[in-house]
């Protein structure tokens, strides 16, 4: 069982305390059912608005017992202890109740715990119900709840709760742009599910239901296996109709040229992101860039974000920690930086912060526990082996023990609470070495070796393994993978890219280890992949707008303004169907 004790107490309190259980000085009685509870007025006036009222107005001065109705003597008796000792404990079994008598007798620090208490428990299995519950008593409660199915709309589509929702209520969700599904089956699934709830007489929503999914983004094989076939859509000729419809308009958009991955209206408005690709700096053209792209993985396409007083830099490192993007160290072509620019998302500023200790060019950053790591690379003169790591809270950076060895354009990641870093450069070779660090005893230790030399590697945490993609190897530019096993220390292969590449950006985003641009051994290169640990097997995204190396990738979410990071969905092509043909509604 989950529990929660908030604590406010001071020695007064606890003397008061004393005094009621001794029943010192004790002026009042209140009755809940057929409990009494002695207490001095003066301690619960000043825990509630509610009790003042009671004493001061609702009742006269003589009034020795007064009657409360509506909650519990245990509730009662948990809000008198609160209100002498400042401490309450909030339990999965008491929370709502008591969230209900602290909202009856406004009693706001123990409403303030029970809210903060349901919020930190809400999973796919209770959050529709903590959402329905909390519409009587805690707005902000609701509107976490409201956004967590949104959120996590995939496992709530298998929880028992799915049913307790109305009609209306998953119209408005299915609705939403910002309904985070990978897959627009998931909404059509969500129908399939609530409909065979019971009771089973609900043809009447089946139609206004459907019409919220957007059927022509689900792809055409689950379309003939599972929505065609549907005994429930072939009993209704208006659902049939519309499924009909959404497959002739997306033959029509994957036969446009160039294809269309979203449209206007609903049938194929692409829903919003949770979490966006962003792809900062590089070097392209023969100089570094300043160049800021964000992917948008619903509507597959990439949208220009450059901050143009910013300065160039190549060969950078970032991450993304607390809402801010932070470029670090890098190359303008004249000096190597250690410099630190913040990137504030939600305000869409730019601050400087504190530097680092060593200039680095070809540096490697990743994020632990709250820390920016920056790893090696290249101070112009040497590479480096030095390692620092920076805490935002306190803008300062800080000496960790020096890596084995010398690396520059190596990459790090993070897995199993361990910095990794695999390849790079040390100067006169390109490394197979790779190593990792413990923040707990700030020690390194060398790993077992990739199956060959990397540097301009990518290097992520995916699938639960460290993933090392593509570099160059000394002689040519490399299309190949392997990926690591902390558990076994040991390396396989699995599938190549499509490109090689080197000095690409590397994330995962929505499941899938995305590559972004790099070099391919002849030019800088636009190209944009993905590979699916599940299946495998690489697969080309929209390439970026600009064709860069040395640039540095992260992914962001959680931020109150997503929607500025992706293609408006009302700027995309409106579609109509007129006498069986698809047309352009814009005019």
């Amino acid at each position: 069982m989950s529990d929660k004790r908030i604590s406010s107490g001071s020695n007064s309190l606890t003397e008061y305390s004393k005094l009621r259980l001794e029943r010192h000085f004790t002026d009042s009685v209140i009755q809940v059912e057929d409990v009494e509870f002695e207490i001095h007025k003066i301690i619960l006036c000043n825990c509630s608005p509610y009790f003042r009222a009671l004493f001061t107005r609702w009742t006269s001065p003589n009034t020795k017992v007064v009657m409360i109705c509506g909650l519990s003597p245990d509730m009662m008796q948990i809000i008198i202890e609160f209100a002498y000792t400042g401490t309450v404990c909030v339990t999965d079994d008491n929370a709502q109740e008591l969230l209900l008598a602290a909202e009856y007798l406004d009693v706001m620090g123990i409403k303030d715990a029970c809210c903060n208490f349901l919020e930190e428990q809400l999973c796919p299995d209770n959050c529709i119900g903590i959402w329905q519950f909390s519409d009587i008593c805690c707005p902000q409660l609701r509107q976490k709840a409201y956004e967590f199915i949104l959120d996590n709309f995939g496992q709530v589509v298998s929880s028992d709760e799915l049913h307790q929702l109305s009609a209306q209520e998953l119209s408005d969700i299915l609705d939403r742009d910002n309904l985070n599904v990978s897959e627009e089956r998931t909404a059509y699934e969500a129908v399939h599910r609530w409909m065979a709830y019971p009771p089973e007489d609900k043809k009447e929503y089946l139609v206004i239901l459907l019409s919220k999914v957007r059927l022509a983004l689900i792809t055409s094989e689950y379309i003939r296996m599972n929505v065609v076939s549907s005994d429930l859509l072939n009993s209704n000729a208006e659902c049939r109709q519309m499924v009909e419809d959404a497959v002739q308009i997306k033959a029509w958009m994957n036969t446009s040229i160039p294809p269309l991955s979203g449209v206007r209206n609903t049938v194929a408005r692409p829903r919003l992101p949770n979490a966006i690709l962003l792809a900062f700096g590089g070097w392209s053209a023969r100089n570094p860039t300043n160049s800021i792209e964000a992917y948008d993985i619903r509507s597959n396409s990439w949208i220009d974000l450059t901050n143009h007083l910013e300065l160039p830099r190549a060969y950078l490192g970032v991450a993304f920690i607390n809402g801010c993007v932070y470029c670090i160290g890098g190359f303008d072509r004249v000096e190597n930086f250690n410099s630190v620019r913040r990137f504030d998302l939600s305000m869409g500023t730019w601050h400087e912060a504190a530097p680092m200790y060593f200039r680095r060019c070809y540096v490697s950053v990743t994020v632990l526990n709250g820390y920016i790591y920056a790893l090696g690379g290249f101070d112009g003169r040497d590479r480096l082996s030095t390692a620092e790591r920076y805490l935002p809270e306190t803008n300062q950076w800080s000496l960790i023990e020096p890596m084995h060895a010398q690396r520059s354009d190596a990459s790090c990641t993070t897995l199993h609470n361990k910095v990794y870093i695999c390849g790079g450069f040390n100067g006169h070779n390109c490394l197979q070495t790779c190593e990792c660090y413990s923040p707990e005893t700030n020690e390194w230790t060398v790993i077992t070796p990739m199956s060959i030399q990397r540097s301009g590697i990518g290097v992520i945490a995916y699938a639960d393994h460290v993933y090392a993609v593509g570099g160059y190897d000394g002689n040519m530019r490399l299309q190949s993978a392997e990926a690591y096993n902390p558990r076994t220390n040991t390396w396989h292969a699995v599938s190549s890219m499509l490109t090689p590449r080197s000095n690409f950006g590397i994330e995962v985003l929505d499941g899938q280890l995305f590559v972004v641009g790099g070099f391919n051994g002849s030019n800088t290169t636009t190209d944009v992949e993905f590979y699916d640990a599940k299946t495998n097997e690489w697969s080309e995204a929209q390439g970026m707008e600009i064709s860069r190396s040395g640039l540095r990738c992260c992914v962001v979410s959680g931020l109150p303004n997503m929607a500025e990071f992706t293609v408006p969905r009302d700027t995309l092509p409106l579609l109509q169907l007129e006498n069986g043909m698809v047309v352009s509604g814009d005019f």
